[in-house]
């Protein structure tokens, strides 16, 4: 067992996972992580406690921040919003077509990364010799496609939850349009993709439970025999693994475990079934 603790840079942004060592912040201290550029402050926002999984390799909590790291976050984040405000304001001067997404400092290197999207390539060279000449740092300005855009501003789903690109998602996985076919759900763009307009993360979560359920569960229109008669197969819900059947005699709709349609088990309910009869031996009189 091991010791693992979540931050977040930024109230209700993506977690980062680190191992507390010797140090037991609260949830709501503000702690510090190791980074590339040196510690940065981050609000702890899951209290350590022991996990049974192996996550070795997670980075070392560097502590507790105090006032002066939280001072030096404070004047960071007063950049940041300085370096958007400015790159806004240029960007319309220049009259270019891009829509800043978000900002980076390294206060260690004066270097400002200012994260864009645009519909297509941008020639921003005038542009980032103005932000440098405004900024007096060095700027960096680097594109991105509409799943890190949503990753980076956040957002509700349609589930009403935060976006899972923005919380936990480490890696963008690929979503095929099969993965709401073999779910049962329309194919409608304006359901089943994202706040970044690209199909929903979350189609995968589910996609190999319905792939397994499609292998096992009867399919819609078979003819099968249910504990209140025959009928035929006219719907699935895969979560409660059973079927809807619509009854041969009164077209009557009943909702059944998919088992107990299932020729397999049947079968075996019959085998062992009589089996464990025979052994009971005949009825008393």
């Amino acid at each position: 067992m091991s010791m693992i603790m979540a931050v977040s840079f930024t109230r209700y942004g993506r977690l980062y996972y680190l191992d507390p060592g010797e140090h037991t912040p609260k949830v709501g201290d503000k702690v510090l992580v190791p980074t590339d550029a040196g510690p940065e402050v981050a609000e702890c926002v899951w209290a350590p406690q022991w996990t049974s999984e192996e996550v070795g390799g997670l980075p070392l909590c560097a502590g507790i921040a105090d006032e002066e790291h939280l001072a030096r976050d404070e004047g960071n984040k007063r950049r940041r919003a300085e370096a958007r405000s400015v790159s806004k304001r240029l960007i319309k001067r220049h009259e270019l077509p891009m829509k800043v997404v978000g900002v980076d400092y390294l206060d260690s290197d004066n270097v400002y990364t200012v994260y864009f999207s645009a519909p297509h390539r941008v020639d921003f060279r005038a542009l980032v010799r103005d932000l440098a000449r405004n900024l007096r740092a060095r700027v960096e300005l680097r594109q991105i496609g509409p799943r890190d855009e949503a990753r980076l501003q956040g957002g509700i789903g349609p589930c009403g939850r935060d976006l899972c690109c923005a919380t936990f998602l480490k890696d963008f996985e690929p979503v095929s349009v099969r993965m709401a076919k073999d779910q049962d759900l329309p194919v409608n763009p304006l359901r089943i993709a994202g706040a970044c307009g690209r199909l929903m993360c979350c189609l995968k979560y589910e996609h190999p439970l319905y792939v397994n359920a499609n292998n096992k569960m009867p399919r819609v229109g078979l003819k099968v025999d249910t504990p209140e008669g025959p009928g035929t197969v006219v719907g699935r819900n895969v979560p409660s693994d059973s079927v809807t059947v619509r009854l041969d005699e009164g077209g009557r709709r009943c909702a059944c475990p998919s088992a107990s349609v299932c020729s397999p088990r049947k079968q075996h309910d019959t085998m062992y079934g009589e089996a464990a009869t025979a052994a009971d031996g005949p009825p008393e009189e």
